[in-house]
Parts: C-alpha cells; sequence; structure tokens
C-alpha cells in the first residue's frame, strides 16, 4: 500500500486559476454569466457581473483577443470590466458575441 503525499496549501492550485480553466467550457461559461446577472438583478451591484465577464474572457483567449473580436483598445475594455466599470447595454452585448454568447430576455 503506498501512502500518498500530503500537499501544502501553497501547492495546491489557486481558486481563480482553477475558475478560469473550467470556464473554458462554454456551458460552465453560460451558466457563470447567468448567475452573475441574476445576482446583478436583485442586488443591483455590477462588480460581481463584470468580474464575472473578466472571467470569461481570460477562459476564453484573454483580453488582447476579446479587444481584437470587439474593436475596443485593451485598455477601454479593462477599464469598462473593472469594478468602477458601467458598460452600456450595446457594449455588453457585443462582448456577449465577442465570447460566442448573446443577449436574451425570459419571463419571471
Amino acid at each position: 500500500m503506498t501512502k500518498k503525499s500530503k500537499k501544502s496549501v501553497s501547492e495546491l492550485p489557486k481558486y481563480e486559476d482553477w475558475l478560469i480553466t473550467s470556464l473554458k467550457n462554454k456551458k460552465r461559461a453560460e451558466v457563470y454569466l447567468e448567475t452573475a446577472l441574476e445576482e446583478y438583478q436583485e442586488d443591483g451591484n455590477p462588480a460581481p457581473l463584470l468580474l464575472a465577464f473578466r472571467h470569461v474572457a481570460l477562459a476564453q483567449g484573454g483580453m488582447a483577443k476579446l479587444a481584437e473580436k470587439t474593436d475596443l483598445n485593451r485598455e477601454t475594455l479593462y477599464r469598462t470590466l473593472s469594478n468602477k466599470g458601467n458598460p452600456r447595454v450595446l457594449t455588453l452585448a457585443k462582448l456577449l458575441q465577442a465570447l460566442g454568447f448573446h443577449l436574451a430576455i425570459k419571463a419571471n
């Protein structure tokens, strides 16, 4: 019987690294963005929604690639998706399209 070596906390994968890897899967990214949008609709705090966009952008090729697909420069994109960002609906629609998603309306 072999003993499993225990890893120290510093050797464990970081949550954000795991999350970015997980969000490469389109279905997981879809659920993640939907959940963030629902939370935004409940509490009105845009920061978690913008963070979700940043995470999905990183998972789907990075900010530079997203900037290229949306015809936005990287600085504008980083500012738009920052905690203090306030993107317009058209900008969010453009970001979603570039990431392979679209806006949808559902009745409660």
